[in-house]
């Protein structure tokens, strides 16, 4: 539920202006740069002061402004769709919003969010496309930084492809059917060889490559699957290819770790299907999974596969591998950060450490269960660094199996509850201490152990000692925090 300071108290709209007035009062630099912003629409732009500066008016008449050269009077704002005061008085501005307002023209007072009705965004203009940035008055030069950086994102040719769009709009409609077929099309069109044609300047050649990719897409087109690693649990951790995945997906099949917050990343029309496996509760065997991923594709659909953390570490993404190869269907693995990267982050911790570790393992402390010593466990006594994934319940037996063979007790632990996310908790101390992780039963998230002479790098300052029965476990460690 979106708590009361989640919610906007200005709702963004697009107003149409073309040939209506909207009113600039003011004569000098705040109204001039108010007025170029407008000039990027249709309105009819007026301009009412009783001095204007020298560049301004210059300006005005190159653009066909009509200028108004006298006192502001509430007799100008007739008919106006906008009005805006910029006369860099407040007493000035508060005549001309209550003018406004008393004809029901919304009005905007620069700098004066008090005064405003609506508030200008900070613009990117790829018309027909706009991208317009808001903060509600509280941060102007917020908004513009963000600006700058969809500017980068956004090619100039943008606004010519989406012109280009408008004239296939009809025959799309009449050829496609509407879902998968139709939505497919316009991704291929703004993302395959009609955006090269218009970014390239050839609008012919893009124009004939969305011919053909409209007389192709009429007929079926096979599905596919991709892979897609979440990452440790932040929403920001996931990659922009997941991202664009997932914005593109039909159908997203998602792990019981994946946060929702992930899972929301992608188009809200997707069908979800949780198919998640967590210790004593599978929702789904892996096989009902291959043949879910199978029969998906081979229906046309664009399917990801999330996984929490990276797909193919512990995710049993070989299996769905071996089994969209055998069915011949399209796939793509799609990497993200696995949670011993996000805890070995969350502690500020080298996970190799020149001089002292130089190697490093993941793995499970399941893998100790038998009578003979794993690899891993050798390596760890040769200086490697360890990361346990899944670790809390077999704590004990993980620090018994590897003092016996040989590791140090006194080698540094770092423990992480849900890494990556504000809620998460940190531990630490030696491997001697380790098994009290067993008894820590309000670890109720993801647990993973680090456990290495690298890890005596980490930062502690917001972690307690594994070895302490404290009452309570800290407060999580707050998000952005500075380490």
């Amino acid at each position: 539920m979106t708590t009361h300071k989640d919610r906007l108290s200005a709702f963004p709209v697009f107003l149409r202006v073309e040939d209506r007035d909207v009113v600039i009062v003011g004569g000098g630099a705040e109204a001039f740069a108010k007025a170029r912003l407008l000039a990027q629409s249709s309105a009819r732009l007026v301009l009412v002061s009783g001095r204007f500066d020298a560049d301004y008016a210059a300006w005005a008449a190159i653009e066909g402004a009509r200028l108004i050269e006298q006192a502001f009077s509430p007799t100008v704002l007739e008919g106006a769709a906008l009005v805006f005061a910029a006369t860099g008085d407040e007493a000035a501005d508060r005549a001309v919003v209550e003018a406004a307002r008393a004809l029901h023209i919304p009005v905007n007072a620069v700098d004066r969010p008090e005064l405003c009705d609506f508030f200008t965004p900070a613009l990117v203009n790829r018309a027909p496309v706009a991208v317009a940035i808001g903060t509600e008055g509280a941060g102007p030069v917020l908004a513009q930084m963000i600006r700058a950086h969809v500017e980068r994102l956004l090619p100039p040719s943008l606004g010519a492809l989406a012109r280009l769009a408008e004239t296939y709009r009809g025959a799309v409609e009449r050829l496609l059917p509407k879902g998968d077929a139709r939505r497919g099309f316009w991704r291929d069109f703004f993302d395959g060889a009609p955006a090269r044609g218009i970014a390239a300047g050839d609008t012919v050649a893009a124009r004939a490559a969305a011919d053909r990719m409209l007389e192709r897409k009429a007929a079926a087109r096979a599905g596919h699957v991709a892979l897609v690693g979440a990452g440790p649990g932040a929403e920001d951790l996931i990659t922009l290819r997941a991202q664009r995945l997932l914005m593109a997906a039909d159908v997203i099949i998602h792990d019981a770790l994946v946060p929702e917050a992930v899972v929301a990343l992608g188009r809200r029309d997707a069908t979800r299907i949780a198919a998640g496996k967590r210790k004593g509760c599978h929702s789904r065997t892996q096989d009902e999974i291959n043949r879910l991923l199978v029969s998906l594709a081979r229906q046309g659909k664009r399917v990801v596969r999330l996984k929490a953390g990276d797909p193919l570490v512990f995710g049993r993404a070989g299996e769905e591998l071996a089994a969209l190869r055998e069915a011949g269907v399209s796939h793509e693995v799609v990497p993200g950060v696995t949670a011993a990267l996000a805890a070995a982050a969350d502690f500020a911790l080298p996970l190799t450490l020149r001089g002292v570790s130089s190697s490093l393992v993941f793995t499970t402390g399941h893998d100790l269960g038998g009578d003979t010593l794993p690899d891993w466990a050798r390596l760890a006594i040769d200086g490697a660094t360890v990361a346990v994934y899944m670790g809390r319940s077999v704590a004990a037996g993980v620090a018994g199996k590897l003092i016996a063979a040989g590791l140090s007790p006194d080698t540094a632990v770092a423990v992480v509850e849900n890494a990556s996310l504000p809620t998460r908790r940190l531990l630490h101390g030696t491997l001697a201490d380790l098994p009290s992780l067993e008894a820590r039963a309000e670890l109720a998230g993801p647990v993973m152990t680090i456990i290495g002479d690298a890890v005596a790098g980490a930062d502690f300052a917001h972690s307690i000692p594994l070895a302490a029965r404290a009452p309570a476990l800290p407060e999580p460690v707050p998000t952005g925090d500075a380490r």
